[in-house]
């Protein structure tokens, strides 16, 4: 009988091992939004360090071969700038230095008016100022990573299923927009591999040229045929809803979005009434869910092979959390060693609880799936040939 051929894709499952599929696209959202709001709450150096080092390793383990999975060095390159950015503006606009201060150099001292007091341009740099700005930087930076990761690890288009009907239009706009910066370094790196094919030689800013015109002309490109797949498929039409449900969709939204946004602000500020914490949070939240069920009724939608939430999301997710509560709750730790003094210039310690706590979202590394690998067409070899013919 003729050898068969093994179809592509992943080997049956042996010895224990999980089978590689993909991840839930929200279980990284969590776990990404999840450490950013842990990151927010320290301004720790070495902890922020930490973090980068922890989605590097997280974004390396478990990224895909897919277009989207290959720019989180991008999203490196663009925190990088967030830092310089603030320490050029904190040198620039400086506000004095103390006695204490470590003098570094000067710039050049330019006068400004009245109004604009308290702000000077130019004049003395301290090592501390610019080392608070690195640090503010730096947090911002690492905040930026993290959104970065789960726009690497997650699909953007898988996460769009499991919006409810009410948001599918908004999400698609959302997806369209976050498929950007994706799409622009695929056409970068597409056009880039093109120009060394053709023994294209000119570097730095004379390769500008060569590289952003084909760039822009493939995203017009993409963006008619998006545009022209979005109206095929009737995007942005009113279908059978009247104007009455519109607006009393639109009503509840927004009056949920308001009790939401107010009782945020009640529970972050202790002097407000108490109507305005939770009662006001979970009024907003029950409008908002109204909402959403009044005007998904009008919107129906198939998914096929939807993706399903298995313990490894839940674990991931759950890391996430955890790693964030943590950091939040102030127990076992001091908090001031979450955002150590500069004035005066000391070394900052690393506390346990919190290194703890950003190592165990770095556990998703190791609680996620394998991704799967890429199927790649069979190729017949010469004695397959003459299997099969004979």
């Amino acid at each position: 009988m003729p050898a068969t051929t093994p179809l592509p894709g992943p080997a049956p499952d042996s010895g224990g091992r999980r089978l590689p599929r993909t991840l839930h696209p929200v279980a990284w959202w969590i776990w990404a939004l999840a450490l950013a709001t842990a990151v927010s709450r320290t301004n720790n150096p070495l902890l922020l360090f930490l973090v980068l080092a922890v989605l590097g390793f997280v974004v390396t383990a478990r990224r895909t071969e897919a277009p989207w999975a290959r720019g989180f060095k991008y999203y490196l390159y663009l925190a990088l700038t967030v830092v310089a950015i603030r320490v050029l503006f904190r040198a620039v606009f400086a506000t004095g230095i103390t006695p204490h201060d470590h003098f570094l150099f000067s710039l050049p001292h330019i006068p400004t008016p009245d109004w604009y007091a308290g702000i000077q341009l130019g004049g003395p740099v301290s090592l501390e100022a610019l080392l608070s700005a690195a640090t503010d930087g730096l947090r911002l930076a690492c905040m930026l990573c993290c959104i970065g990761a789960a726009n690497t690890l997650a699909n953007p288009k898988r996460a769009l299923r499991v919006l409810p009907g009410a948001l599918h239009e908004l999400g698609v706009a959302v997806t369209v927009a976050i498929s950007v910066a994706p799409q622009l370094v695929q056409s970068v790196q597409r056009v880039a591999r093109a120009r060394r094919l053709r023994a294209g030689r000119n570097k730095g800013l004379k390769a500008l040229r060569s590289i952003a015109v084909p760039v822009l002309e493939d995203a017009l490109e993409r963006s008619l045929h998006l545009a022209a797949a979005m109206d095929s498929r009737g995007y942005g039409r009113a279908g059978t809803a009247t104007r009455r449900s519109r607006r009393i969709t639109g009503a509840l939204m927004l009056a949920g979005m308001c009790g939401l946004c107010a009782g945020a602000y009640g529970l972050l500020d202790a002097t407000t009434p108490a109507l305005l914490g939770f009662p006001a949070m979970a009024a907003g939240a029950v409008l908002c869910v109204a909402g959403l069920r009044l005007g998904g009724r009008r919107v129906t939608r198939t998914t096929y092979r939807p993706d399903p939430w298995r313990p490894p999301e839940w674990a991931v997710a759950g890391a996430g959390v955890l790693s964030a509560v943590m950091l939040f709750s102030n127990i076992g730790y001091n908090a001031a060693e979450l955002n150590p003094s500069i004035y005066p210039l000391t070394w900052p310690t690393l506390p346990l609880v919190p290194t703890l706590a950003i190592l165990l979202a770095g556990t998703a590394g190791f609680l996620a799936p394998p991704p799967a690998a890429p199927s790649r067409p069979v190729i017949p070899t010469q004695r397959t040939e003459r299997a099969e013919a004979t």
